[in-house]
């Protein structure tokens, strides 16, 4: 399997988003914003689509319109939690700007699929550096802001009455959110998002109760997930992103499985 030069690039490519949607992730389910995530893909569907129109290169849209709509809602603060309703408005708005764009380009149709579920095993080298920056820049604005970032998360009223600045976190936490799910996109598509992002973080915060732990175990599950899922697809010629969100499913799934004690023989 690993003969094939895209394979090799694959599994690079893999986990290096799996690294950093882990992460972010993470902070998502902590946070309470996984919506807005998923919201933010359905923008950057909007962007790829919208970029080929103006003779630009999808990507380039892809994570510029992302990176904006993210600022925008971290300029929202706190004020985002709970609003899943405007959350969801924007998330069917860009869906249906993305399907505009496609209607004056229909050369590029054809590539649709790609961007909806995802293409991992078209990654070529350009993208993975591009995807190594993402990574590079999220992880790194992550760990100069973690301390803050956790402090609003869990108790946001006291990290304000302390001088964090609540608005900034968001927007900054939003912004590198924002570039994970174009680099996500990439690996599992525009529906799909949630397979590597919430999922993964999702069963590490009910495997855990340690921030620590559960920060570590997040991005090992998702790289785990993403490897697996490539690693079955050779196997079988089944779709990359499906087994990554059977994955994801199952693995989360199975932490509802109780795992007490045998009782004692008598």
């Amino acid at each position: 399997m690993l003969d094939y030069d895209f394979m090799v690039t694959a599994f690079l490519a893999a986990g290096i988003v799996g690294a950093i949607a882990g992460v972010v992730g993470f902070f998502l389910v902590l946070r309470g914003q996984t919506f807005a995530g998923h919201a933010l893909s359905h923008v950057g569907f909007a962007g790829a689509t919208g970029a080929v129109v103006f003779g630009l290169p999808p990507l380039a849209g892809l994570i510029g319109l992302t990176l904006i709509a993210g600022l925008g809602m971290g300029l929202l603060g706190e004020r985002l939690t709970g609003r899943d309703v405007a959350i969801g408005v924007v998330l069917s708005l860009s869906l249906g700007l993305g399907l505009l764009f496609l209607h004056f380009y229909t050369s590029y149709a054809t590539q649709v699929t790609a961007l909806l579920f995802g293409n991992v095993l078209g990654v070529d080298r350009a993208t993975l550096w591009t995807l190594l920056g993402i990574a590079v820049v999220g992880l790194g604005t992550l760990t100069f802001a973690a301390r803050p970032l956790i402090f609003a998360s869990l108790q946001p009223e006291l990290a304000e009455a302390k001088g964090v600045s609540l608005p900034l976190v968001s927007l900054l936490f939003l912004a590198v959110t924002a570039i994970t799910v174009a680099g996500c996109v990439k690996i599992v598509g525009v529906l799909l998002v949630f397979t590597l992002m919430v999922g993964p973080a999702a069963a590490a915060a009910r495997m855990t109760s340690r921030l620590r732990t559960g920060v570590l175990l997040a991005p090992l599950l998702a790289v785990a997930e993403a490897w697996a899922g490539i690693a079955l697809a050779y196997y079988t010629d089944w779709p990359v992103s499906v087994w990554i969100a059977a994955l994801s499913g199952a693995v989360f799934l199975l932490t509802f499985v109780p795992l007490g004690r045998r009782p004692a023989p008598a």
